[in-house]
């Protein structure tokens, strides 16, 4: 299956499904189909006495979680405590996540890297949908240094809605069903893309002030309020399609 029609596949999942294990194992399907050996989803709390709304989800080499209860290394993670810090995804081997590093934090990652945890890529979750929840991140780690970018594309999407779903014991099917206008779903397509209002308006041919506009009753039509969000709901309500905003980035190129 094409990694975006299964990035929707994903996500059509964890929209529908109250059972947490069939969400998990289809993130772990789809991550071992994107090239992915280990991955892990977690809010940033102590393992060994963590809150009930927690999410503990990973799938790590056995060496590692040795290493990270003997040693007591999560404490130290220098990977969640840059995940902290910034709300941009990072790779591991990124010179600005290397040189934010001490010593003892690359004495960390060294052994991470010993014990297989070689090429990581990590999503930074900081919750807006709740005040109450801790930060968390979600990370993948592959052998491989060659990984296509658009598949680390997939992973930062549906990172978010794993995190979501594993976060709310019950899903609420209570979302709104307003339609969005073609507009309003062509400046969301390119808002997923990475494009800024005023990019936006120069592809359309309308104002940056319109695209604004739009994007802003996009927003109170699926009642939410940030840009995250209304991608994220646009999606969930099949407004827009995952697979058909990097499609498009593709066949076109950026301009």
């Amino acid at each position: 299956m094409d990694p975006f029609d299964l990035a929707q596949d994903f996500i059509e999942c964890a929209v529908a499904s109250r059972d947490h294990d069939v969400i998990a194992a289809r993130f772990a399907h789809v991550a071992e189909h994107l090239g992915f050996e280990y991955w892990a989803c977690c809010s940033h709390v102590d393992p060994s006495n963590p809150p009930e709304e927690a999410v503990l989800l990973r799938k790590y080499p056995r060496a590692w979680e040795d290493e990270c209860y003997d040693r007591g290394t999560s404490r130290g993670d220098p990977v969640l405590q840059y995940a902290e810090r910034t709300l941009i995804p990072f790779h591991w081997d990124d010179p600005a996540f290397l040189r934010s590093l001490d010593e003892q934090q690359h004495a960390i990652l060294m052994r991470a890297r010993a014990c297989g945890l070689l090429h990581g890529f990590t999503v930074p979750i900081h919750p807006p949908w709740s005040a109450s929840l801790t930060k968390a991140s979600c990370s993948v780690v592959t052998s491989s240094a060659r990984v296509a970018p658009e598949r680390y594309q997939v992973i930062q999407l549906i990172s978010l809605y794993l995190y979501n779903a594993m976060s709310h014991p019950c899903h609420s099917h209570g979302l709104s069903t307003a339609s969005l206008t073609e507009r309003e779903r062509q400046c969301l397509e390119l808002v997923a893309r990475g494009k800024s209002d005023w990019i936006i308006g120069q592809l359309l041919k309308i104002s940056e002030h319109t695209v604004h506009r739009h994007i802003e009753t996009a927003k109170r039509r699926l009642g939410v309020s940030t840009r995250v969000q209304v991608i994220l709901r646009a999606i969930e309500l099949r407004q827009i399609s995952f697979g058909d905003v990097i499609r498009s980035h593709k066949i076109r190129g950026d301009r």
